[in-house]
């Protein structure tokens, strides 16, 4: 059985894992969780870095998961805590000496081109945030998990990735196949050119851990 340390994505926060952990449980692993404040991501990756290798210290041989923008998080915390293994949940993945914002322009494919029209964040815009991250949610999960969403500051996409190489760490990646923010097309040719592996893909939205759980959870026994 392994032990999954779970890291969210930008403007989530630990609370997102609440219908994902009893499911993992259920099938006899561990789970751990953190929160990533919108302080800690302002100030970049090898910060956030540092809370997620401070929370995790008391794990061993953990599976480090990271959704979305934690993607850029997850391989900077290898050189400071040992990993089982890194999982991507339909997320980005950093390319040394590179922001988010020169891959795009390298990938135009990388993101949903929708997602630039919507008039407001999807913090702040409950019809956004559905149209594009809790579409397949439950009306009722869908607004009250809007409801709990936090600022997503941005540094993270602009800055330079601290990482300076890829760690030397068993990868996997799981796509989404109806996601509306990274395209899973993206997703799947970014994962067999970047980490060499073939993505496991499950259907839904880009917050599976909300309205697939159960999905999830499935997809990251087959990781551990």
């Amino acid at each position: 059985m392994s032990t999954f340390g779970l890291v969210h994505g930008g403007g989530f926060a630990a609370w997102c894992w609440e219908w994902l952990i009893p499911e993992l449980e259920a099938r006899g692993h561990g789970v751990t969780t953190v929160d990533l404040m919108p302080e800690d991501l302002a100030v970049g990756a090898a910060r956030c870095a540092e809370v997620v290798s401070r929370a995790f210290a008391a794990f061993n041989d953990l599976v480090l998961v990271g959704h979305s923008l934690a993607g850029l998080i997850i391989p900077l915390v290898v050189a400071q805590h040992s990993m089982k293994r890194l999982v991507f949940l339909h997320a980005l993945l950093p390319r040394p000496g590179q922001t988010v914002v020169d891959q795009l322009g390298a990938e135009p494919d990388m993101f949903n081109p929708e997602m630039f029209t919507a008039k407001a964040p999807f913090w702040e815009d409950e019809a956004v945030a559905i149209r594009f991250l809790l579409h397949d949610c439950p009306p009722e999960l869908a607004h009250d998990a809007f409801r709990r969403l936090r600022p997503e500051p941005g540094v993270l996409g602009s800055e330079v990735t601290p990482l300076s190489a890829w760690p030397e760490v068993p990868c996997a990646y799981i796509v989404c196949t109806d996601d509306r923010t990274t395209t899973p097309a993206w997703a799947r040719r970014a994962a067999r050119e970047r980490l060499g592996v073939e993505a496991i893909e499950i259907p839904g939205g880009h917050c599976p851990f909300l309205s697939r759980p159960g999905h999830l959870a499935e997809a990251l026994e087959r990781c551990g």
